[in-house]
């Protein structure tokens, strides 16, 4: 028989799982802010702003990604990649914004640009580098004045309006502290459902993603894998 889970838990499933793999111990924040305000600098030839990574987690970032660059290195194939999630926190309560992975190897076989160099390569910088189709550097031209119309989409146009109180702006101000966590997968590292055992970095992202936008729905900003919302159809 199909066991059924109800919303309390599911909601362990996943409260269990930041526990265990210490998210909310191993966090930082997101941007370099204060008092909600946000940080940016010039970027690239054209000098454009983009939103400021914080100092706590380019050091994360820089810390997780050598463990896979070293494991790599060494052959040792302990790692699959990188599990990351971006989060606001509500009475204790994790809730995700957005989820995401940075795998080990690349589409050419060898170690992924996202990756590689990691101390120096701020433009992919395990998917939230500085450059257009990255994280901040899309979030970045949705955010503030000054990019190129056709470097703004949908998807970050969406994450714009969830994080801060208005866009385009030149001073981007948070709605609330934006939380960031990043950890250096196993492959043999048992994930979200503990029954399922040693679970796949990509599998991970699929359940974690599946999980979080049964419980979080409403803040949730992945698309991929999850169940459209009447606004998106």
């Amino acid at each position: 028989m199909t066991k059924i889970l109800d919303y309390s838990q599911k909601l362990k499933l996943w409260t269990d799982f930041c526990d265990d793999n210490g998210v909310l111990q191993k966090s930082v924040p997101l941007f370099s802010q204060q008092d909600m305000r946000v940080e940016t600098q010039p970027y690239g030839l054209d000098h454009r702003l983009i939103l400021k990574r914080s100092e706590e987690m380019e050091a994360l970032v820089i810390e997780q990604a050598e463990e896979v660059i070293n494991d790599y290195k060494h052959e040792m194939q302990i790692y699959d990649g990188l599990i990351y999630m971006m989060y606001w926190l509500d009475q204790g309560i994790i809730q995700p914004l957005y989820i995401g992975k940075a795998e080990k190897i690349g589409r050419k076989g060898g170690l992924s640009i996202n990756i590689a160099n990691i101390r120096h390569n701020k433009s992919n910088f395990c998917r939230w580098g500085s450059n257009y189709q990255y994280h901040i550097g899309d979030l970045s031209a949705a955010t503030i004045f000054g990019h190129n119309p056709k470097n703004v989409n949908r998807k970050y146009l969406q994450w714009a309006e969830k994080l801060f109180l208005d866009h385009p702006t030149f001073e981007p101000v948070l709605r609330q502290p934006t939380f960031f966590w990043m950890k250096a997968w196993p492959r043999r590292k048992i994930g979200i459902w503990k029954e399922y055992g040693i679970t796949s970095l990509t599998f991970l992202e699929y359940l974690l993603i599946g999980v979080a936008s049964d419980i979080f729905p409403t803040y949730l900003l992945n698309t991929e894998g999850v169940n459209r919302r009447s606004s998106e159809i």
